[in-house]
């Protein structure tokens, strides 16, 4: 992925960064953070004719099954779509087998009717948060490791791990790092860290969960008028231009188009600094971010 001004426009759609098994992976995918129900499964499904080919979604959603109906009812195949989900710790140290029940029940949550590879496999598996402990992480990540060798998780990865974290696992290296990002929480010693690593930086909340206060800066909407844009798609190009993978959420079909369509435009070296200069460090999240966790 080329985040050079000059190359940025080159992005499209069917844009791919290569993950660590070789996999490509959508520079863009749809969220299901609380999407319940028919919002969820027609969420997807609009989602995906609409041009999305990456899905995202975890255990503790509670909406696996609600995805994979979504899928099965897009027209789209299952192998041209690229699923996510995450496992959630517990505040205890579990043992590897343990932790191996819970990540197996998810492909077969996607996929129930044929719950072994090719098809029921998951594209992306994470660790949902650091807790409890470092010693927990390394189980865990045993765990995610022992799904990617018997090849149903094919590429694995973290969420919300802060570089200490990150710097403790055991090998291998996760092939992504899944942590709230947007101009008002930039975690740059997170992001420069995994970009040193070869870890693929996915960017949740990209669109700041619509707040209206973020959406109404003076900065982002002089941006957006400038290119006839709204403020939502300004930043999630702006994720792209910097690299990450965003995973914008909604469940209006209107708004799901709508953050797709921002490959016809490109932020320029003002625009890009001027939106980096809203950076609020750990303030600025508008989720639960627990990258500094022990």
């Amino acid at each position: 992925m080329d985040k050079a001004s000059g190359n940025a426009i080159r992005l499209s759609r069917e844009s791919t960064v290569r993950l660590r098994s070789g996999a490509a992976m959508p520079i863009i995918g749809y969220g299901v953070y609380q999407a319940r129900g028919d919002d969820c499964k027609n969420g997807v499904k609009a989602a995906l004719q609409s041009g999305y080919r990456q899905i995202d979604s975890a255990q503790a959603y509670h909406n696996e099954t609600l995805v994979g109906a979504g899928v099965a009812n897009s027209g789209v195949p299952r192998s041209q779509v690229f699923i996510t989900s995450k496992f959630m710790p517990g505040h205890t140290v579990p043992t590897e087998d343990e932790v191996f029940d819970h990540l197996v029940k998810s492909p077969r949550r996607f996929t129930p009717e044929t719950p072994r590879p090719p098809e029921g496999h998951l594209d992306l598996l994470l660790i949902h948060a650091p807790r409890p402990n470092e010693e927990a992480r390394a189980v865990h990540w045993k765990a995610l490791a022992r799904a990617q060798k018997e090849g149903w998780a094919r590429d694995i990865g973290v969420s919300n791990f802060g570089v200490k974290h990150l710097g403790a696992l055991p090998e291998p290296l996760p092939a992504v790092n899944q942590i709230e990002l947007h101009p008002w929480c930039q975690q740059r010693d997170i992001v420069q860290y995994c970009q040193d690593k070869g870890i693929v930086v996915q960017a949740y909340c990209p669109i700041v969960r619509a707040d209206p206060k973020r959406l109404g800066d003076p900065v982002a909407v002089k941006i957006a008028q400038k290119h006839g844009k709204e403020v939502p798609q300004v930043l999630i190009r702006w994720s792209l231009q910097k690299g990450y993978v965003p995973l914008p959420k909604s469940v209006t079909p209107e708004r799901i188009q709508s953050n797709l369509d921002v490959f016809d435009f490109e932020l320029d070296a003002e625009d890009m600094a001027a939106l980096d200069s809203l950076d609020e460090g750990a303030k600025g999240a508008c989720s639960w971010n627990p990258v500094d966790n022990p």
